[in-house]
């Protein structure tokens, strides 16, 4: 059974958003292994909370990724 968990901040994705994110995985193991993949095919989005996880040795929060955004 193929399987894909998205680690995602908590609040960054609506319901919209989390449903393509199913969709397209699927869809993209469905090319890969074939139609038999579809039933099979578990995903998972799950929200990390605020401040729940950090990139090198940095904690990150919802408030610096925005500010990140806005930077680039």
């Amino acid at each position: 059974m193929p399987f894909a968990n998205f680690k995602v901040p908590a609040g960054t994705l609506d319901a919209d958003q989390k449903e393509k994110i199913v969709h397209r995985t699927t869809e993209l193991y469905v090319e890969i292994y074939g139609e038999r993949a579809r039933g099979g095919t578990m995903v998972l989005v799950e929200e990390v909370a605020d401040g729940g996880w950090g990139i090198g040795d940095h904690v990150l929060t919802l408030a610096a990724l925005q500010q990140n955004d806005q930077d680039a």
